[in-house]
């Protein structure tokens, strides 16, 4: 059936505005062909690594969620419907439940997908089929007919993404003993990563880096100036920064660079900062396991599960909390735009209060004199 349309450089009616003949290939196909278009394009530079891997992965859920089997061209919009629900209620595999009235969710209940999650994936779904539409996949876009849309709440979230003064401070505590604690006994000498996980913890914590930019980092990327230890990010969109290293955060690299990382390198990656035991770059999935480890040691009052995500949260709410200026935090965190820190801000317990007892414009009045009334 030929489908009559405007032609837009014409005004005359035209024919054939879609495609005549249609490849007709499976949903697991289309999503391996796209997956290695993706990692063309970040190799040779059209694309971040890190904004590949993310590309890659949510279409390989959707040919999961949506049926490797199924023919692309057959998906309909109340299909994609029905896939976007199915992945808002997939489990988030990255956050753990906990009975904790500060995360405001039932005991035991599994945490699924965030907003931006969903929002994230439906963006990545859209892509492929925007190729699909220009490979001759499909016939047309269903996204165009897909209506589920995550909804961005206004105000406190359901749940705190950073932490608090206390939990932050318990696990940075945690990473730094852990750093500076002897060998297990009995442990091989190059599966020992106790300065590896501390510093893990200390850099995301303090410095807020992407968990990406976390694992790409070489060992040349940091260097010293006028006696302050810096770190280059790598960052998204081919940016850099340079962040200066806290003195603790500087003093567990230099260790670590000295004592904990030549006892895992097997010459398999002379540059890669972060290293496995068995002498491999350090693998993003990797990171949550460090944490989790590290977090377990910290009393149980003050402890809270986090993701890496969550712990750059926590950076970005402490440093404007302590009116840190605007413009060096989005530096630190390595955002192009100031109106991006929105999403990287927890309000924390009392600090309305503490705002309010400082007020500049009430302070004269504060100070009345003794006999003002009489």
């Amino acid at each position: 059936m030929r489908v009559v349309g405007f032609c837009p450089w014409r005004a005359v009616p035209c024919r054939d505005v879609r495609p005549r003949d249609v490849e007709r290939v499976t949903v697991a196909e289309a999503v391996d062909r796209y997956a290695e278009m993706v990692r063309a394009k970040a190799v040779t530079g059209a694309l971040a690594p890190g904004s590949a891997e993310v590309y890659v992965r949510d279409v390989h859920t959707f040919a999961e969620l949506a049926g490797p089997e199924r023919v692309l061209d057959d998906l309909t919009g109340e299909d994609i419907d029905q896939v976007l629900l199915a992945f808002a209620r997939k489990p988030d595999g990255r956050r753990r439940s906990s009975p904790s009235p500060d995360e405001g969710r039932r005991a035991g209940a599994a945490p699924t997908q965030s907003a931006a999650s969903q929002a994230r994936f439906r963006r990545s779904v859209a892509a492929l089929f925007r190729h699909a539409v220009l490979a001759g996949w499909v016939h047309l876009d269903p996204m165009s007919a897909a209506t589920v849309r995550p909804r961005q709440r206004g105000g406190l979230r359901a749940e705190r993404r950073a932490l608090t003064a206390e939990q932050a401070e318990g696990l940075l505590g945690a990473a730094r003993r852990l750093a500076e604690e002897p060998a297990e006994p009995g442990r091989r000498r190059d599966q020992r990563v106790q300065l590896r996980d501390g510093l893990i913890v200390l850099l995301l914590a303090a410095v807020g880096p992407r968990v990406s930019e976390l694992v790409r980092a070489d060992v040349d990327d940091f260097f010293v100036n006028d006696g302050v230890r810096y770190w280059r990010v790598f960052g998204k969109g081919g940016r850099t920064r340079d962040v200066p290293l806290p003195r603790p955060v500087a003093e567990v690299l230099d260790a670590y660079l000295t004592e904990g990382r030549p006892l895992l390198d097997r010459g398999r990656e002379p540059k890669a900062l972060l290293l496995s035991w068995r002498g491999r770059r350090l693998a993003r999935g990797d990171v949550q396991a460090v944490i989790d480890r590290v977090a377990a040691r910290v009393d149980p009052e003050r402890r809270r599960a986090v993701t890496p995500h969550g712990l750059r949260h926590t950076t970005a709410t402490h440093l404007l909390a302590a009116a840190t200026d605007m413009d060096a935090v989005r530096r630190v965190l390595g955002h192009a735009d100031l109106s991006t820190l929105g999403r990287y801000r927890d309000e924390l317990p009392g600090e309305l209060e503490a705002a309010m007892r400082v007020h500049p414009l009430l302070a004269r009045l504060d100070r009345r004199p003794v006999d003002q009334e009489r």
